[in-house]
């Protein structure tokens, strides 16, 4: 790292409507420096970011590149200046080729004719040089993984000589082994002296990647310091200006009768994605399905909420069978689902807030749903929703972990019997986060069956009171909650735990294994209790 900044933030100001959301922040960045900028949802780290970018005009406060103010009115600007940014929503025509995507607007030209050899040979040597071979030029975007859209999004940036690339929540819909590959290009970047902003919500990123972490909080800086001085409690503590515990929350004492009493119960489901899947939930109990990408967690959630159908076995919900054949069917019959992604699958983002949580009310029940409605306002404050616009603005305009609230308010007001949660937490802040962990708490309390998926294994063993491991679309065992990741991973990838000895499969079935009593038998004593109130 040398003494002088490549990027110089000084003071940098931006109100919207008369509301600030950036106080005079001030940030440096140096060549091959990765600098993590963290903060809960609406602390400024957007803003912050786009203002860099020339999407916005700061309103007062400098910025240098190598020493030189500049001032970037338009991101063609900033780009030309190489300052390059790769949002979460990626700007690329899946029509074109890899090549295509990376000269856009730039294209190589022979005689007035786009020369679109030139143009594979030029993309092929940024690949390469990157080590990315198994991208080709040619390829159509639309063919590629979403690390591999990525991985065009920060070529087509190093084309245009980028020397500072902005990052915003690059991993949020990569699976593990994706993550890996954005890892090993990181590592190439900074050996080439470019310097990353990095926008995350994922402290083990953070501490992987990080040589240095600005805190934003309510718009100010509240800290810049050496990632290696710090630790992920103290960075907890200064992103939300209080105390807050790394281990999710206890057991909230019962408040229902239907705590214990099976409330689903899957027998032999299956259709092209997964096959014989057993499944017993409690009400007051939280079970988590883990399972690497690819292995059947979402396809089962996907499945009980009617959108891709069980083609073999049976649904029980309550005792009943029951056929979710669409969401409409799932809804009717006590099932809910918080989908993994909030802005396609779970929102209306141009509506109301109190309109969104009316929509499973309106699609499931259209004469009575103003009648089901009117515990809304009172779920949305429950939930702590914080709209500068009252239950009237649009979701768009919300941050992450506050639409994240609508949603689950959404299902609220349904009253469902059985919940499956697809990822609840992610891409919202700590604080956020704390708040789902609440709920689901409450939830379980008063009867609900939560099925839980998370990437996040220390979410999902932190959580849940039992563990189903899928492997390749199949139950390959079940855990109990707080058990290791090591033995999560070992069950998922069908490999025995280090140092666990041979079992006898005529005497074990590895779906009982620590599990209490098997599926669809009777409770003993209700649902297992959290790792921290067991007997040590």
């Amino acid at each position: 790292m040398t003494d002088r900044p490549l990027l110089r933030m000084k003071g940098i100001t931006k109100s919207f409507l008369g509301v600030r959301v950036l106080h005079g922040v001030d940030l440096d960045l140096y060549p091959g420096d990765l600098h993590a900028l963290v903060g809960e949802n609406g602390a400024g780290k957007s803003t912050l970011m786009k203002v860099l970018a020339g999407v916005h005009r700061a309103d007062e406060g400098t910025v240098e590149l190598d020493g030189t103010p500049v001032s970037f009115d338009h991101p063609v600007r900033a780009q030309r200046a190489g300052v390059a940014t790769v949002f979460q929503e990626f700007n690329l025509l899946p029509e074109r080729t890899v090549a295509g995507n990376v000269h856009l607007g730039r294209e190589i030209r022979r005689r007035g004719w786009v020369d679109v050899r030139a143009m594979d040979r030029a993309t092929g040597d940024l690949l390469d040089d990157l080590g990315l071979e198994g991208i080709s030029p040619r390829a159509k975007v639309r063919s590629l993984s979403v690390a591999e859209q990525q991985v065009v999004e920060i070529v087509k940036a190093l084309s245009q000589d980028a020397r500072i690339i902005s990052m915003d929540e690059p991993t949020a819909s990569l699976a593990d082994h994706e993550v890996e590959v954005l890892y090993r290009l990181i590592a190439r970047l900074r050996e080439r002296g470019v310097a990353l902003l990095y926008v995350s919500h994922r402290l083990k990123e953070i501490f992987d990647l990080a040589t240095t972490i600005t805190v934003l909080k309510d718009g100010h800086r509240v800290d810049t310091v050496p990632a290696a001085d710090t630790g992920p409690a103290e960075l907890v503590r200064t992103m939300v200006g209080r105390p807050v515990s790394q281990v999710f929350p206890g057991r909230v004492e019962p408040r229902d009768d239907r705590v214990g009493e099976v409330r689903l119960d899957v027998r032999g489901g299956g259709n092209e994605q997964v096959d014989g899947v057993d499944l017993t939930v409690r009400g007051g109990e939280i079970v988590g399905l883990a399972g690497l990408q690819g292995s059947g967690r979402t396809e089962i959630a996907r499945a009980l909420f009617g959108m891709e159908r069980f083609t073999r076995g049976e649904v029980r919900v309550d005792g009943r069978r029951v056929d979710p054949r669409s969401p409409r069917r799932a809804v009717r019959a006590g099932v809910a689902l918080v989908s993994e992604d909030r802005k396609t699958q779970g929102l209306a983002l141009n509506q109301s807030v109190l309109a969104n949580g009316r929509l499973a009310l309106d699609a499931v029940w259209p004469l009575g749903s103003r009648r089901r409605s009117r515990r809304l306002p009172g779920i949305l404050d429950s939930l702590e929703l914080v709209a500068r616009g009252g239950h009237g603005q649009e979701v768009r305009f919300l941050s992450g972990g506050n639409q994240q609230k609508v949603v689950l308010a959404k299902w609220l007001a349904a009253d469902p019997g059985v919940m499956v949660m697809d990822e609840p937490t992610r891409g919202i802040d700590v604080g956020a986060k704390q708040a789902v962990y609440r709920l689901m708490r409450e939830l379980s309390a008063e009867g609900v069956a939560i099925v839980l998926i998370s990437s996040e294994l220390p979410e999902l063993i932190g959580m849940s009171d039992r563990l189903v491991v899928l492997d390749d679309g199949r139950v390959a065992g079940e855990l109990p909650g707080g058990s290791s990741e090591e033995a999560v991973m070992a069950m998922a990838t069908g490999a025995p735990p280090e140092g666990a000895p041979e079992q006898d499969p005529e005497r074990h079935d590895p779906r009982t294994l620590g599990a209490g009593p098997p599926m669809g038998g009777p409770p003993e004593n209700g649902p297992r209790p959290h790792p921290e109130e067991a007997a040590p």
